[in-house]
C-alpha cells in the first residue's frame, strides 16, 4: 500500500477511535489533544462471537473499552459453573483495575456476539495520567461504579432467593415498573448468560419465570 494510503488510512482509524473514546464515560471531558493521546497508545480487537479476549490469569495489557457488540466478564467456579460478573456494552470500559493493583486479569472475557473493543494499552495510559492527575481521579470513579455493581451482585447471590433476584434484576432493567407503569424488557442476552449471572441454572431460570407468569407479575 502507498505511503500515502496507508496514511489515509491510520488517519480514519485513529478518528475511529478517537470517537468511540469520547462516548467513555472515562473520556468524556478529556481535550481533542488529550483523547487523541490516548488513542495513539490503543489498538483495536475484533472478536467473533464466542472468541475470548483473555483468560484469567493472563498477563495483562490493559484496560479494554466495548466500541460494538457485547462482552461477557465471568469466572468459572471451582464446581465448573460459570459466575457471570457482568456483560459490557458499548461505550462501556472493563478491566481498569489491572493498571493500578494486579498484572494479570482476574476474570474471563468473552464475546457474546460479534464485538470489537478498544485495548488502551497499559503503559501509555499510565504515561498520560502521570501528565494529567485529573484522568486517575475518573479512572476511580469508573473503577468504584463497578465495584459497586460487584457489590449488588454479592449480595444477590448472598441474600436473596432466586425469586428476590429475578425480581430485583427485572426491577434494575425496567424503571417503568418502578412507577407503576406497564414496561417491557428486551433480553440483551441468552437465558443461560441471565441464569449465570444471577447464580441458577437455567432451568430454575424458566421455571421462576413461569411463576411470576402464574402469579400475573409479569
Amino acid at each position: 500500500m502507498p505511503s500515502a494510503s496507508r496514511s489515509s488510512a491510520n488517519g480514519r482509524r485513529l478518528t475511529v477511535m478517537i470517537a468511540a473514546l469520547r462516548r467513555c464515560r472515562l473520556f468524556a471531558d478529556l481535550s481533542e489533544d488529550d483523547l487523541t493521546s490516548v488513542a495513539e497508545t490503543c489498538s483495536i480487537r475484533s472478536l467473533k462471537r464466542g472468541e475470548y479476549l483473555f483468560r484469567e490469569n493472563t498477563v495483562a495489557e490493559g484496560f479494554y473499552v466495548v466500541q460494538s457488540g457485547s462482552i461477557n466478564v465471568h469466572r468459572v467456579m471451582p464446581d465448573g459453573k460459570e459466575q457471570v460478573i457482568c456483560i459490557f456494552r458499548s461505550p462501556d470500559c472493563f478491566a481498569e483495575v489491572t493498571l493500578t493493583t494486579i498484572d494479570t486479569y482476574p476474570a474471563d472475557a468473552v464475546a457474546l456476539e460479534s464485538s470489537q473493543v478498544i485495548l488502551v494499552k497499559k503503559q501509555g495510559f499510565l504515561g498520560l495520567i502521570r501528565r494529567d492527575p485529573t484522568l486517575s481521579l475518573r479512572m476511580l470513579t469508573s473503577m468504584s461504579f463497578h465495584l459497586k455493581y460487584l457489590v449488588q451482585l454479592i449480595e444477590d447471590l448472598k441474600f436473596k432467593q432466586v425469586e428476590g433476584r429475578l425480581a430485583h434484576w427485572l426491577l434494575r432493567n425496567c424503571p417503568e415498573a418502578c412507577s407503576g407503569r406497564v414496561g417491557t424488557i428486551e433480553l440483551q442476552m441468552s437465558k443461560r448468560i441471565l441464569a449465570s449471572q444471577l447464580g441458577v441454572t437455567s432451568e430454575t431460570l424458566s421455571r421462576t419465570l413461569a411463576k411470576f407468569r402464574d402469579q400475573e407479575l409479569i
